[in-house]
């Protein structure tokens, strides 16, 4: 079985034990020769990975994503078999690249019932009660050490992507945080991911904290970031990636949402978490805005709350 990922996410994939390969989609190399105009070699490079997808010669595709980009690549490996997921969950016309589609009820639904519902419809039994995945020994062991001793913090992850500011709480909030746990002797430490403003944005809630947190050890990769969130006796940010990456290793997680939906948007439910949120007007929506009120309207009291809630449900 293949695995086909973009190359931020293919460490993380290239952990689990029951993948035989992972095709890794050149899109950062693809990318850069269009915006450079390079035509030749944006055309070799895409010939040349596109020969090498069909030369896995796949029975069937199973489309999870299921909007443009999945559907056209699965449509190219050539795979006479491709299920995907029919609208509303299909989205951007991909259902018109699949030869069968998955029809799920209720039309709103968690991103993860919606891939369990794909996966029986192939006909196979997902457990029930799904179980965290978890990451190999030597790599949690590794996260541990570079924690250092004491007992286990609670992560921070305050960031996002580029494209989804809107989707942050502020800084100062989560220096309320970090202070209130000091307080109560639990410690922290703010992770931060590759986008450009990331980094900034983690030492400003580093500066709000007021030496109540500290910066988390070097992570190079998807899966070592994983590793750490496992290490970590919780998990504290907004509607992310790197949020569903703690929950699907185990780690408890309090989320804090506001532009996105927080039922299609839920953690996996094989681990405890929760949401923290606040109804306005306007929430959910699609596309966010600069002023994000509905983050704004998230007070450092209720965050709080909802960390003890969870902590002391699972110490």
């Amino acid at each position: 079985m293949a695995w086909l990922v973009e190359p931020p996410s293919a460490s993380l994939v290239e952990g689990l034990r029951w993948i035989d390969e992972v095709l890794v989609f050149p899109r950062p190399e693809l990318r850069a020769a269009l915006r450079a105009a390079r035509g030749i070699t944006l055309a070799r490079r895409a010939t040349g990975w596109l020969r090498e997808l069909r030369a896995g010669r796949f029975d069937l595709v199973v489309d999870f994503h299921s909007i443009l980009k999945s559907g056209l690549l699965s449509l190219a490996s050539g795979a006479e078999r491709r299920v995907g997921l029919a609208p509303p969950f299909g989205r951007e016309a991909s259902h018109r690249f699949a030869t069968e589609l998955a029809r799920l009820s209720p039309p709103r639904q968690s991103r993860f019932l919606r891939n369990d519902g794909l996966v029986r419809y192939l006909g196979i039994d997902a457990p029930a009660a799904p179980q965290p995945l978890g990451v190999e020994p030597e790599r949690l062991a590794a996260a541990r050490k570079a924690l250092g001793e004491g007992p286990a913090p609670v992560a921070i992850h305050p960031g996002t992507s580029d494209a989804t500011a809107h989707k942050r709480w502020n800084a100062a909030g989560y220096g309320a945080v970090a202070r209130a746990l000091r307080d109560e002797g639990i410690p922290s430490v703010v992770t931060c991911g590759p986008a450009r403003d990331d980094r900034a944005f983690a030492d400003a809630v580093l500066d709000a904290a007021g030496g109540a947190a500290c910066p988390a050890p070097p992570t190079p990769t998807l899966h070592d970031l994983a590793a750490l969130f496992q290490a970590c006796r919780l998990y504290l940010g907004g509607d992310t990636g790197p949020l569903h990456v703690a929950s699907l290793v185990g780690t408890p997680v309090v989320q804090l949402i506001g532009p996105t939906d927080p039922v299609e948007n839920q953690p996996f439910p094989g681990t405890p978490s929760r949401t923290v949120r606040v109804q306005i007007a306007c929430n959910p929506c699609r596309r966010g805005c600069a002023g994000a009120a509905c983050m704004g309207a998230i007070h450092p009291d209720s965050v709080i709350d909802g960390i003890r809630e969870v902590l002391a449900a699972h110490p």
